[in-house]
């Protein structure tokens, strides 16, 4: 079996958590942070129903948190040596019409989803540069290439993520460094229940968006978005993980790849139309 090293980020829940049995299950030691060390049962729980409880050690790790980060990787460093695989999966959707949303509550979005990324992969380049080897996974959406109304926040930091992603690939590509990004579409996870966050603006009934707020929130609510299985995601991270030469995106969800498809070859006036009328805010 495997002695491969992965660090996790955002394993508390949902993808982040499966990705840690699914490695861990594949013979890798799995370091699984989590900003909230409380959060821990259900992964301790999950590890121990599936005996892997000695190759996942949980750590606590805030990635935005900067100082915290760097020293979190240096003591990984110290206690089980360079890390072969990094993915980067700790995130959170913040939903609200863009006008409705703070200055504020943007920048909480992107200390998250983008410079928690950046952070936590500029520490872990340090061990992989030097062996000249490893993967670095970003667990992007398909929000991160094809915007939707109401996530102007989470689309934008994915946005971010993508392009600063496209950019490390190439830098480090020749140093044997893999950088990778992986695009899920709607995945049943507890993204939008335990994680999600909602713009304080958005809930104020005077906002030119208050009804238009409320038919998305019934549609989202409706059930009519078809969430498949996550362990899909889990599982191709993990062939990623294992593959020396993998390519720079990864699409996964059915709706993922109609939205992808759709922005591609629909005019745009048509594709706009498409999308509101099908999230209910025109």
């Amino acid at each position: 079996m495997s002695e491969k090293l992965a660090l996790i980020t955002g394993t508390s829940s949902g993808i982040g958590l499966l990705t840690a049995l699914e490695l861990a299950s594949r013979g890798y030691r799995v370091i699984a942070t989590m900003r909230n060390l409380g959060k821990r049962e259900r992964l301790d729980s999950a590890a121990q129903a599936a005996g892997l409880t000695d190759r996942i050690f949980v750590r606590q790790l805030d990635v935005t948190d900067i100082d915290e980060a760097t020293q979190v990787i240096q003591r990984v460093h110290q206690e089980f040596g360079p890390l072969d695989v990094l993915v980067n999966n700790a995130g959170f959707p913040m939903a609200g019409f863009a006008e409705d949303v703070s200055l504020a509550e943007l920048r909480e979005q992107f200390e998250t989803n983008f410079f928690g990324h950046v952070a936590i992969t500029k520490a872990a380049l340090i061990g992989m540069r030097t062996r000249r080897s490893g993967h670095i996974i970003m667990v992007s959406s398909v929000s991160g290439r094809a915007a939707q109304p109401s996530l102007s926040c989470y689309s934008s930091s994915k946005f971010a993520l993508e392009g600063w992603t496209e950019s490390l690939r190439m830098e480090l590509h020749s140093q044997g460094i893999r950088v990778v990004l992986v695009e899920p579409g709607a995945y049943d996870t507890d993204i939008w229940e335990r994680n999600a966050r909602l713009a304080k603006g958005a809930t104020d009934h005077s906002s030119h968006n208050a009804q238009r707020a409320r038919r998305f929130r019934d549609y989202v609510q409706s059930g009519s978005i078809k969430k498949r299985d996550p362990r899909e995601v889990a599982q191709l991270i993990a062939r990623i993980a294992a593959d020396p030469n993998p390519k720079l995106r990864y699409v996964i969800g059915h709706d993922a790849h109609i939205q992808l498809w759709l922005k591609a070859l629909v005019p745009w006036r048509i594709y706009e139309k498409l999308i509101t009328k099908a999230v209910k805010i025109d």
